[in-house]
């Protein structure tokens, strides 16, 4: 469906016009006063994380706004604007730089991953989890195998410098696939209720999954090796082990638990109760995951997926709203400040250095492909399996996610990523967020044709 007021030129033209836009414009939009840091404001420490937030959340829903009006997601336009505000240095306004390592902020940005995972995890059930089926399964998997082999692959021809942990937590950051960005573009095409749109939905479910776990194996090893110890291949095991049995684990207990919780809670007068114990459950169980030496948001995750509408019924039933509609402000308001920073720690003279935009163009190609070689799991007749391999190539907000995960581990005092490899990493994030839309729009259109061409 074409909206009015939306260009009918090509996606990708639109989305580089938006781009060259935004550069320009961001000096004279941007050139508030400094933000954090600056002295000679208010001794009130939140009065500059209050302007921070300001102008942050402006230039998010604007970014988002632009993006959203030449048919390109949301997130993009926040990823892009976060870009412009973190090089205004190139410009000679350094006003944003102490936003980049200031730890409130960071805080804050931690806080909205946290609910954005919980958030995609209401979105989906323990139940459409197990019906996903024999297709989505070894559509997963593959998309899940393929892309970390490639991306590893990667690491050790253009890294070869760099430690065997880079070149597999390369591998880690292409595994995942952002299923918000192809669901909104099968909903805007009227066909998210198609056996493609099945497939890759579901099979992008279980790809976090998978992709989480893998994440958290490659850290655990990370980590182990910045003590001086090495895994072996039985200590591996066991983490892959910890985080299936925490994820099994945490579904059978919370699936067991969470009615019976909500039906105590339903009874509790004050207002907000819903939404409180349903932020204290994502909270508990990203703090458990950490305790088992997991990342926090697969404890969100988890959580999300285990708190089912059934669940909730008591307080629906009088006349409340459901958690996942309770959560999405909150998630509205958090999530762009993760996108918006991550956008601003990306630092766009590193693409200078030799190598850098060789490795950011190796990257791409290999996200897409190993998304591509998954598409040969599809089972059955009849499905389109260019659609699937293309609706599951975006990274988007999943991929950022990992990537700030690396920005975190350390071996010898020094990050896994650094801002070359971080900002190559961006810059794939952005091209697979970017040809999707398009190309999923391309792809199924050409299905359809064809379809009704042979009745």
């Amino acid at each position: 469906m074409h909206r009015s007021g939306v260009s009918r030129s090509p996606s990708i033209a639109k989305a580089i016009l938006f781009a060259a836009v935004v550069w320009l414009a961001g000096p004279w939009l941007f050139a508030a006063p400094a933000l954090a840091g600056e002295p000679g404001g208010h001794s009130d420490p939140i009065a500059p994380i209050a302007l921070t937030l300001a102008v942050i959340l402006v230039a998010a829903k604007l970014g988002g706004d632009l993006a959203a009006r030449i048919g390109q997601p949301a997130v993009l336009g926040e990823l892009v604007v976060g870009v412009v505000l973190g090089n205004l240095g190139l410009f000679g306004y350094t006003g944003f730089e102490p936003v980049k390592s200031d730890v409130f902020i960071d805080m804050l940005a931690g806080l909205g991953v946290l609910l954005l995972l919980f958030e995609v995890g209401l979105e989906s059930t323990v139940g459409e989890m197990l019906r996903v089926g024999l297709s989505s399964f070894l559509v997963a998997t593959l998309g899940v195998a393929a892309p970390f082999a490639l991306g590893w692959a990667v690491g050790a021809w253009l890294l070869p410098g760099a430690s065997v942990f880079v070149h597999a937590f390369l591998g880690a950051t292409l595994c995942a696939t952002s299923v918000g960005i192809t669901a909104r573009v099968l909903q805007d095409l009227g066909r998210s209720r198609s056996d493609e749109a099945r497939i890759i939905l579901g099979a992008a479910v279980v790809d976090d999954v998978f992709g989480l776990v893998i994440l958290s194996v490659v850290s655990g090893v990370i980590v182990a090796a910045d003590l001086g110890s090495t895994l072996s291949y039985g200590a591996v095991g066991m983490i892959v082990v910890k985080a299936t049995v925490f994820l099994v684990g945490a579904l059978a207990l919370g699936a067991w638990l969470s009615p019976r919780l909500f039906r105590l809670a339903s009874k509790l007068r004050a207002r907000g109760v819903l939404l409180g114990i349903g932020l204290a459950f994502c909270f508990v169980l990203s703090w458990l995951a950490n305790a088992v030496h997991l990342a926090p948001i697969v404890g969100a995750f988890a959580a999300g997926l285990i708190l089912e509408e059934p669940h909730v019924r008591d307080f629906v039933e009088r006349g409340e709203p459901g958690l996942a509609e309770l959560v999405a402000p909150i998630t509205a308001f958090l999530a762009p400040v993760f996108f918006v920073v991550m956008g601003m720690r990306t630092d766009l003279r590193a693409f200078a250095q030799p190598g850098v935009p060789v490795l950011a163009a190796a990257l791409t190609v290999v996200a897409i492909a190993g998304k591509q070689a998954c598409s040969a799991g599809v089972v059955g007749r009849g499905i389109d399996r260019l659609s699937v391999g293309i609706g599951m190539i975006p990274r988007g907000e999943v991929g950022l996610i990992f990537a700030n995960i690396g920005l975190g581990l350390r071996i010898g005092g020094r990050p896994i990523v650094d801002a070359a490899t971080y900002s190559a990493i961006v810059a794939m994030v952005i091209v697979t967020t970017m040809v999707t839309p398009p190309a999923l729009k391309w792809s199924l259109s050409r299905s359809r044709s064809r379809t009704v061409d042979g009745r």
